[in-house]
């Protein structure tokens, strides 16, 4: 019989008494959308492959690249690259078009540009408080 370690519950993590405010809970349910919320999630699940972030990111620093350009800063085949790029093509994280013989791929638009620097920011924070 394997049994499933569950970590205990900190006190610290919960709250000592239950007080729910109905209004504020109405709203929340109210205002939040389901759809709304897979769509974001579905965002983040493209993003989450660290090749499709590195793809954004360097789209987010140059602007336009072929796919020739990011298969050869990857270091991966146009195969493997064109798979990536077409996952976030799907999920309208970036728009491409056509350049003679070449596809040119740039970020879809500054929401995104500006998730990709938001983390970015994020991170360096988070690596400079646990350095302090």
């Amino acid at each position: 019989m394997n049994l499933l370690k569950v970590p205990p519950i900190l006190t610290e993590d919960v709250c000592e008494i239950t007080c729910v405010n109905s209004e504020r809970i109405q709203q929340l349910q109210t205002v939040i959308q389901e759809d709304e919320i897979v769509g974001m999630v579905d965002i983040f699940k493209a993003l989450s492959d660290p090749t499709r972030m590195k793809i954004a990111f360097m789209l987010d620093l140059e602007h336009e690249l072929c796919v020739c350009d990011v298969a050869a800063v990857l270091g991966s085949s146009m195969a493997t690259t064109s798979h990536h790029l077409r996952t976030l093509k799907s999920k309208h994280i970036t728009t491409s078009r056509k350049d003679g013989k070449n596809v040119i791929y740039s970020l879809k638009d500054d929401h995104i540009r500006t998730l990709i620097q938001m983390t970015l920011e994020h991170q360096r924070e988070k690596i400079d408080d646990e350095h302090e």
